[in-house]
């Protein structure tokens, strides 16, 4: 698990291909490597990885099949910047919101502009996951625990203050650019019992009734 504080910039080293998967090396910049061990998690652009080989300054990891087809890893060049966050522990501040690392979809960015201080973006994220996302709720992409400030139709906007940009690859993100989506994770999990609960109950759908009945609402 992961709170989706960014705690370094670091970058892609080389990408070895494994047949259908590949085998990551990323530097970890100032990211402090003394408490992580080998099979511990790494998230990188938001994506949970495991680390198969601990270096002075960095790490190896190997990323699936499944990895490269939901998430930007496989879009990476050597020398590119990637938000990196260690594994959270009982004794870390929850500063941002529960993140597995399990990305859900890639979003594209459609266009960036500064608004006072911020910087305002628009992101086209795949139409699966809009139900999901509401305003003022919380979204991570590539890794940053964000707010969402409007959503319209499979489009939200974020307004990103200036220390998020600077400890962040955000600012390098354009027109186009494709970002790593992952919903909040108690939306996914709420809706998973809401309608297991109403399947086993009634085959009528999702009405006002079983709402009531089962103290949605009143």
């Amino acid at each position: 698990m992961f709170t989706g504080i960014i705690q370094a910039v670091g970058s892609l080293v080389t990408t070895e291909r494994r047949g259908d998967d590949s085998r990551l090396k990323v530097a970890t910049g100032c990211l402090p490597l003394e408490n992580v061990g080998l099979g511990d998690s790494i998230a990188v652009n938001g994506v949970c990885l495991t680390v198969t080989q601990l270096l002075t300054n960095g790490f190896w990891a190997d990323v699936s099949v499944e990895s490269l087809k939901r998430t930007t890893l496989g879009l990476l060049k050597t020398g590119d910047a990637v938000n990196l966050e260690k594994a959270l522990t009982l004794s870390t501040p929850l500063g941002g919101h529960l993140v597995s690392g399990h990305v859900d979809g890639v979003g594209v960015v459609l266009s960036k502009e500064k608004e006072g201080r911020s910087v305002k973006y628009r992101v086209k994220t795949p139409a699966s996951l809009t139900k999901y996302i509401v305003e003022k709720g919380s979204i991570c992409v590539d890794g940053v625990s964000l707010t969402v400030n409007a959503i319209v139709d499979d489009v939200f906007n974020l307004n990103i203050v200036p220390h998020t940009t600077q400890g962040t690859i955000i600012d390098q993100y354009q027109a186009q650019s494709q970002v790593n989506l992952e919903i909040d994770l108690i939306a996914r999990y709420v809706e998973k019992m809401m309608f297991k609960q109403q399947d086993e109950s009634s085959q009528e759908g999702m009405t006002l009734s079983f709402l009531m009945q089962n103290g949605y609402m009143k």
